[in-house]
């Protein structure tokens, strides 16, 4: 019974991480090709901020691994709305790092509480697909 318990756990860890990876994916494919296929600008910006929410509750998933996944929701919309707050702290090196590419994905530029309700449908969405809910 632990085995197949564990196998399980394993499984939807590797989902988890797989999830992570086509999220990232679809992100930045988002990013890179909206406005060339012609999506509206609502759609790049918060369906962007949407994926990168739906990013931190999977790795927090994968940290987390056994915990609830409302414990695990909750803890990633905590770190989401952790890095938007972080957005009011400036220092020259991290601004520096905030105008490169990976610096604007990572952390963004502009605090928006639009961002924080786009994380959290991100969050709700993968919460809801995660494969360890069965």
């Amino acid at each position: 019974m632990e085995g197949a318990m564990r196998e399980a756990h394993s499984r939807a860890q590797f989902l988890r991480l797989a999830a992570v990876l086509v999220v990232i994916a679809a992100g930045l494919a988002l990013r890179r090709f909206g406005y060339t296929v012609n999506l509206p600008f609502v759609v790049v910006k918060y369906g962007g901020s949407a994926l990168w929410g739906a990013m931190v509750y999977l790795l927090a998933a994968l940290v987390l691994g056994k915990s609830p996944r409302s414990v695990i929701a909750v803890m990633a919309l905590f770190m989401a709305v952790a890095v938007e707050l972080f957005r009011f702290y400036h220092t020259p090196w991290l601004d520096a790092f905030r105008l490169t590419t990976a610096g604007a994905l990572l952390l963004g530029r502009i605090f928006s509480v639009r961002n924080i309700l786009a994380y959290a449908i991100g969050i709700a969405a993968a919460c809801a697909f995660d494969s360890a809910r069965r």
